[in-house]
């Protein structure tokens, strides 16, 4: 019983998470590389519970791109009741246990700044629940579409969203891109995020997972 109360809380946090992957970042294109790599089974989620230690996101992460194929990780924490900022540090941290690979924080409560790309960032990785993305280095074969100037590990970089100087030309049209989608059909998208995180509330509180924000 416990096991079958495990696996529908972690089934409800998946089908959000996928909601939010296919709604959101799919349908506006806001990573070119996002709809390949889910599509290409190149996609590790997995699901930690409460407020998770570092060591368990760093074992988790590491769990995740371990297995065969995988060109992304998603790490889900969906009972972690955590500021932007703290989740900022966090990641940090987790970046420097795994070198290894390009590592973005994700958060539910980042708001909308269409004053520069760079300050859109935080509202184009709202998702439900607060996760990191994790890019191997060596395993980027999913990044079937972008320009050959960029090599694997100024790919993972730009997907970890931390390039740095010399590879900002890619990130820098993938930024401008998303702005000027996210400009023109912003009102939509909050919509859209709504709707997953009412579904997200009702769900959630239904199955027993705590912190529903």
């Amino acid at each position: 019983m416990v096991m079958m109360v495990a696996g529908m809380k972690s089934a409800e946090v998946l089908r959000i998470f996928e909601r939010y992957l296919v709604e959101v970042v799919e349908r506006y294109e806001l990573c070119p590389w996002a709809r390949g790599t889910r599509e290409h089974g190149e996609l590790a989620v997995g699901v930690l519970w409460g407020a998770p230690s570092l060591a368990q996101w760093v074992a988790e992460a590491e769990r995740l791109l371990a297995g065969p194929g995988v060109a992304v990780a998603a790490v889900i924490a969906p009972e972690l009741l955590t500021s932007r900022d703290e989740f900022g540090a966090l990641r940090d941290r987790v970046a420097s246990r795994i070198p290894s690979a390009g590592v973005a924080e994700f958060h539910p409560t980042a708001g909308l700044d269409l004053s520069t790309p760079a300050r859109l960032v935080p509202f184009v990785r709202r998702s439900p629940d607060p996760l990191l993305q994790l890019v191997p280095l060596a395993l980027l074969h999913a990044v079937r579409a972008a320009p050959p100037v960029a090599d694997l590990a100024q790919q993972a970089a730009m997907l970890g969203g931390h390039a740095g100087a010399p590879r900002r030309a890619l990130s820098a049209r993938i930024a401008a891109a998303n702005h000027a989608t996210v400009a023109q059909a912003h009102a939509e998208i909050a919509a859209v995020l709504e709707a997953i995180a009412q579904d997200r509330r009702t769900a959630y509180a239904r199955v027993g997972i705590s912190g529903s924000r």
